[in-house]
């Protein structure tokens, strides 16, 4: 029998891929760091959507045919508060949104994914990965969670809006118990930051080999 080649390649190990999400204002940004920190590599949804809708872009272009010039700002790009204020409230405008960004997020997405071979753990960190209908698609799913009122206090200290804006752009997503139904690990963050570096800690250790 002949030994095998000492020169034979072997195949790397493919990455564990895993999908990050949580309601806004609800920690999953601080996960995310505390993830990329241990050696993880992140393909952010919300970073890639901005690069999308850069000027000169198709998806720019897309959103003003879609929802009109008033989300330009004076220097042509995207005005991201203008654009909150368009869509959320208004069904039928979040609806036009997401289908258009939604198909150019997930295509870029799954670039980002593929190249990221070599990456000991690859998370893909999106608000709307229950929303899109992509739970299963992102196993193992981590979901951050808040108490509403959590959330709503920070959005309110982040963001500088109103009681009533803040709850239109909590409401304007699932609930963050429905998504942690879908979950197979749930971080905690109604508490202090050690508490949930405690747990993204344990998560590490539990997810990479």
């Amino acid at each position: 029998m002949q030994s095998s080649s000492p020169h034979a390649t072997v195949k790397p190990r493919a990455p564990v891929t895993v999908g990050l999400t949580g309601g806004i204002a609800s920690g999953k940004s601080s996960v995310s760091r505390l993830l990329a920190e241990r050696g993880a590599v992140i393909v952010d949804a919300d970073r890639i959507a901005r690069d999308l809708v850069r000027p000169g872009t198709e998806g720019l272009a897309a959103l003003v045919a879609a929802l009109g010039a008033e989300i330009l700002a004076a220097d042509g790009t995207l005005d991201r508060p203008r654009l909150g204020a368009r869509v959320f409230g208004d069904a039928e405008a979040l609806r036009r949104l997401n289908g258009i960004m939604g198909p150019r997020i997930a295509a870029e997405s799954r670039r980002q994914i593929a190249a990221a071979q070599g990456a000991a753990l690859v998370v893909y960190d999106a608000a709307l990965i229950v929303e899109w209908g992509q739970a299963d698609a992102f196993r193992p799913l981590v979901v951050v969670t808040a108490p509403p009122a959590v959330q709503q206090a920070r959005l309110m200290a982040r963001d500088g809006l109103t009681a009533e804006a803040a709850q239109a752009r909590i409401a304007a997503q699932l609930p963050v118990a429905d998504k942690a139904r879908l979950a197979d690990h749930v971080l905690d963050n109604a508490g202090e930051p050690e508490a949930l570096a405690a747990q993204v800690e344990a998560l590490w250790q539990t997810l990479v080999p």
